[in-house]
């Protein structure tokens, strides 16, 4: 049983380490490309309405 939480608490602590280091890399990113998705542009195509079936929505 002392081997299980000793293994478990190993896992948790490694966790909490890699959500650290993922979470300030995610701020990084954020700061340096906020302007990428407003410089991108994309093409937006109608849907085909001659289709047999129904609009779900």
């Amino acid at each position: 049983m002392m081997t299980f939480f000793t293994i478990l608490l190993i896992l948790v602590g490694a966790n909490a380490i890699f959500m650290v280091f993922s979470l300030s890399g995610v701020s990084a990113k954020d700061k340096k490309g906020s302007n990428d998705a407003v410089d991108s542009k994309t093409t937006v195509y109608p849907l085909q309405s001659n289709s047999k079936l129904k609009k779900a929505v």
